[in-house]
């Protein structure tokens, strides 16, 4: 027994948070002390309930899973991470890390392996799919993707990745200027940034870049 546990499911579909938290929930040692529909509202629920651990799905719309992550982390630096995701891509992988999350496990793992990535999540340890650690270098440092600068992508910061996965999706810039509660010059400013990084200097070619990196927000 490792003492009770108390977690945080975030996932924007009901039947997928239902059946998380009914099963987690058998467990003698964890607790199932909120949910959540979306990053947005998982930030808020965070600081009702102070978890342990949070289980959050990527694949959300609204504010992206990550900038919740490190909204909660700057407020309490001592919960664990443990993302879930129908997909797997370098992109995401390499927000995941850069957070130091303590899990990234594909939704096709039955419950055992996220009943076992909440626990090595509450001890500090890591838990990651097949999928993931087959993209991953494990070093004394700590862990980086395999693929290190295969592509531009790494180049970008967390926002600038954030801001062009919403104009992949055809978002205007106004809108992702009010979604991110910044102002419309802020969102110009990283636009040019990641064209220039990039050296893609269109919106489809953009569109394209954001599409084949798993980058396009839901």
């Amino acid at each position: 027994m490792i003492g009770h546990i108390k977690v945080l499911i975030v996932d924007d579909h009901a039947l997928v948070r239902d059946v998380l938290a009914g099963r987690l929930a058998t467990e003698t040692d964890i607790d199932i002390v909120g949910t959540a529909p979306d990053a947005g509202a998982a930030v808020t629920r965070a600081a009702e309930c102070s978890p342990d651990v949070i289980l959050m799905d990527i694949d959300m719309p609204g504010i992206s899973a990550f900038e919740a992550a490190r909204t909660i982390r700057d407020r309490n630096p001592n919960v664990k991470l443990v993302f879930l995701s129908a997909y797997v891509n370098d992109q995401y992988i390499d927000q995941a890390l850069e957070i130091e999350a303590q899990g990234y496990l594909s939704k096709q793992e039955p419950a055992e392996v996220v009943i076992d990535a909440v626990r090595r999540a509450f001890r500090g340890s890591t838990r990651f799919s097949k999928s993931v650690r087959d993209r991953i270098v494990l070093e004394a440092g700590g862990v980086r993707l395999a693929s290190g600068g295969s592509s531009r992508l790494h180049l970008l910061t967390p926002r600038e990745r954030e801001i062009l996965g919403y104009l992949a999706s055809g978002m205007p810039k106004k809108e992702i200027a009010r979604l991110l509660d910044i102002s419309p010059k802020t969102v110009e400013k990283h636009c040019d940034h990641l064209m220039e990084k990039l050296d893609i200097h269109d919106r489809v070619r953009l569109a394209r870049f954001a599409i084949r990196e798993g980058l396009t927000q839901p």
